[in-house]
């Protein structure tokens, strides 16, 4: 990642401000299926919404993203949340995924087609990946992002199948 776009998420995240943030409602939704216990590791986590959730579910829960600015959200919102996260700056697109093995594996709108395949090694026996992601269908309701960022239908299942994993739910 070049430094002018991690510049950019430095600035989205203080332009968000601390404590801001949900977690994704498509998330919540699966909770049911989620593990309670065990590791997990938060892929391009940004500000933490969705790692402080998974703390509070009871998971042990690493949060890692490119953004120094987001990691301290993380953390301010981990500590409002009276949970506890491990953060790790890296960049995803040069640096090595944090070594699992993971119960859980949450990516939530971040494309990196050849991370698919090394999430896939570090998962736990009957560890879950849960890979939130719009497609290009996405365009019909909003312009951005663009093609470029976006998934085409099915291709979820398609790159997980590739990395050796039972896909049990796309869309």
């Amino acid at each position: 990642m070049s430094d002018e776009e991690r510049e950019r998420w430095d600035r989205k995240y203080r332009e968000a401000g601390a404590g801001t943030g949900e977690p994704s409602a498509a998330l919540v939704e699966l909770a049911r299926w989620l593990p309670e216990k065990g590791r997990a590791l938060d892929v391009a986590g940004g500000a933490g919404a969705n790692a402080a959730w998974l703390a509070r579910r009871g998971l042990e829960v690493t949060l890692v993203d490119v953004s120094e600015v987001g990691l301290r959200l993380a953390a301010a919102h981990a500590e409002g949340s009276g949970v506890a996260l491990t953060r790790v700056r890296a960049d995803l697109e040069r640096d090595p995924l944090p070594p699992g093995p993971w119960a859980l594996v949450l990516c939530c709108c971040y494309l990196q087609r050849g991370l698919v395949p090394r999430i896939a090694e570090g998962l736990e026996p009957g560890g879950r990946l849960v890979w939130i992601h719009p497609t290009v269908e996405n365009l019909e309701r909003h312009e951005s992002p663009g093609p470029r960022f976006l998934l085409q239908p099915g291709e979820a299942a398609r790159l997980g199948v590739a990395a050796g994993l039972r896909v049990r739910w796309s869309e």
